[in-house]
C-alpha cells in the first residue's frame, strides 16, 4: 500500500493543517507526536500499553538495530513490526543524527539547539577524539558497544531500513553543530541533496518494480525505478539557523520524488519555529512533514502552527526515567522532597492509569528506593500528557480554536 495524505482543516493565517496520513499498518492522525522506539521499544512500556494511553505510532533508530540485534535478524524476524510485536506505523530513522552525535558532538554535550546569545561567539571544532568521520560517500564510525569499525553510506542506510520494514523510512543526512560556521552548514546541505538522490534510488532497487524512470545524480543520468509499496520514504531537509540555506535545501529536497519530508539539522531554540516557517514554505503543501527530535510542549505548538504534521522525540520518557513530570501548571521533580507526603495524584483530572491509581507520595517513595518501577509510572504519565495534548491540538485545528488553545495552554505551562 502506497503512503496517503489528506489535508482535512487549515488555520487562517498560520501554516497549521489536521490531517491523516494512511500507512498499510494503519492510519496517524495529524498532527501526532509518534513516540520515541529507540531499539525497537519504547523504554518501560509494553505495546498494548502504548496503545492504551493513545499512542498511534512509534520511530525507531536504525543506527542502534542495525548495532543490536542486528537488520538482518529482524528481517528474519518478519520485521520490526512482528519483532516488536507493535501493529501500527512505524517509522525508522536514517543514521544520520547518530553520525553527528558519534562525530562532531562526541564527549561535548552539544546537541541539535543553540541560543541567540551562542550565535556569535567563535566556533571551537571538538578536540575529543570523534567516533565518526564524514566524507562526500558516507560515514565511518565506531560503534559504542565494542569499537568495531562500521560505514554507513546512502544506500547502506536505506538497505538496512528495507530490512527493518518500517512504513516510514528517512534518505540518509549530514546533521552538523548548530554552533559550527556557515560553511559547514552549505557543505551539508550539498550532501545531503547528493545522498537523498541516492537513497531514491537504492530505495527503487530494492523496491524490486521494473517499470524505469530517469533522474538526475550529481550531475549524471541514471535510470531508476518507481518507489516501492512496503516503505515510503521521506527526504531531509537541512540548512541550520540560516534562511537562504533552509529555504534551499527545502526546494532542492522537494523537487526530487519523496512522498514526505523530514525537518532536520540544528536551530536556535528561541526561534525554532522560524526556521521551520521557512522550510515549510518551500515544501509543498499536499505531502507530510516531520520535525526530527523535537517534542517538548511549547516546541509542539511553534512546530504545528508553522505547518509540521508528525514529530518524534524522547524528552518525554528521558525526563520521566529522572522523575521530571508534565503537568498543565508546567513541569516538576517527583523526587523533591516536598511530595513527600503529597496524597494526591500528580495532576487531578488526569485520566492515565498512574494519576487514576498512585499517589504523588507513592511515586516520590518509588523513586527513593530505587524502584523499578518509578519509571514506568512516570513514563505512562509523560506520555499520556504529551499525547493528549496533541490530540487536544488535532482537536483545537478542527474546532477552529487552535490558537485561543495555544495561548490559553501556554500561559498556564510556563506560569512557573
Amino acid at each position: 500500500m502506497i503512503m496517503k495524505f489528506n489535508i482535512e482543516q487549515k488555520v487562517a493565517g498560520t501554516l497549521a493543517r489536521a490531517g491523516r496520513i494512511e500507512t498499510a499498518h494503519g492510519v496517524i492522525d495529524t498532527p501526532a507526536l509518534t513516540l520515541a522506539a529507540t531499539k525497537a521499544t519504547v523504554k518501560t512500556l509494553t505495546p498494548e500499553e502504548m496503545r492504551d494511553l493513545g499512542a498511534q505510532s512509534v520511530l525507531a533508530n536504525t543506527y542502534h538495530l542495525y548495532l543490536q540485534p542486528g537488520d538482518e535478524i529482524v528481517k528474519r524476524a518478519g520485521g520490526l513490526h512482528k519483532f516488536m510485536h507493535f501493529d501500527g506505523p512505524i517509522f525508522t530513522d536514517s543514521g544520520g543524527f547518530q553520525a553527528f552525535s558519534l562525530g562532531e558532538a562526541f564527549g561535548t554535550g552539544i546537541s541539535k539547539f543553540t541560543s541567540w546569545e551562542r550565535t556569535d561567539k567563535v566556533y571551537e571544532p571538538s578536540q575529543h577524539e570523534k567516533k565518526a568521520k564524514v566524507d562526500d560517500d558516507g560515514v565511518t564510525f565506531y560503534s559504542h558497544i565494542n569499537g568495531d569499525e562500521h560505514r554507513f553510506t546512502p544506500e547502506r542506510s536505506i538497505e538496512i531500513q528495507h530490512n527493518l520494514g518500517a512504513d516510514i523510512i528517512f534518505a540518509f543526512d549530514e546533521c552538523v553543530s548548530p554552533h559550527a560556521p556557515r560553511e559547514a552548514h552549505e557543505r551539508a546541505v550539498e550532501r545531503t541533496r547528493l545522498w537523498a538522490a541516492r537513497c531514491l534510488v537504492e530505495h527503487e532497487r530494492l523496491a524490486g518494480n521494473t517499470s524505469l524512470s530517469r533522474m538526475s545524480l550529481g550531475g549524471r543520468e541514471q535510470e531508476t525505478g518507481v518507489p516501492g509499496q512496503s516503505s515510503s520514504l521521506w527526504g531531509i531537509v537541512q540548512g541550520g539557523r540560516y534562511e537562504d540555506l533552509r529555504r534551499q535545501s527545502a526546494r532542492e529536497i522537494a523537487a526530487l520524488d519523496f512522498e514526505g519530508f523530514g525537518i532536520g539539522g540544528s536551530f536556535v531554540k528561541e526561534d525554532m519555529g522560524t526556521a521551520v516557517r521557512w522550510v515549510c514554505e518551500e515544501l509543498p503543501e499536499e505531502k507530510p512533514r516531520h520535525l526530527l527530535g523535537v517534542g517538548e510542549p511549547a516546541d509542539l505548538f511553534a512546530g504545528v502552527e508553522n505547518g509540521i504534521d508528525t514529530f518524534d522525540c524522547v524528552a518525554a520518557t528521558r525526563k520521566a526515567r529522572t522523575g521530571g513530570m508534565y503537568t498543565k501548571d508546567g513541569e516538576i521533580n517527583i523526587t523533591n522532597a516536598k511530595y513527600r507526603e503529597d496524597f494526591g495524584p500528580i495532576e487531578k483530572g488526569c485520566a492515565c492509569y498512574t494519576c487514576t491509581n498512585y499517589s504523588v507520595a507513592y511515586v516520590h517513595h518509588l523513586f527513593k528506593s530505587y524502584e523499578l518501577l518509578a519509571y514506568r509510572l512516570t513514563t505512562i504519565h509523560n506520555l499520556y500528557f504529551i499525547v493528549s495534548l496533541m490530540k487536544n491540538i488535532r482537536s483545537s485545528i478542527l474546532g477552529g480554536e487552535f490558537e485561543n488553545f495555544r495561548n490559553e495552554f501556554l500561559a498556564r505551562f510556563t506560569s512557573i
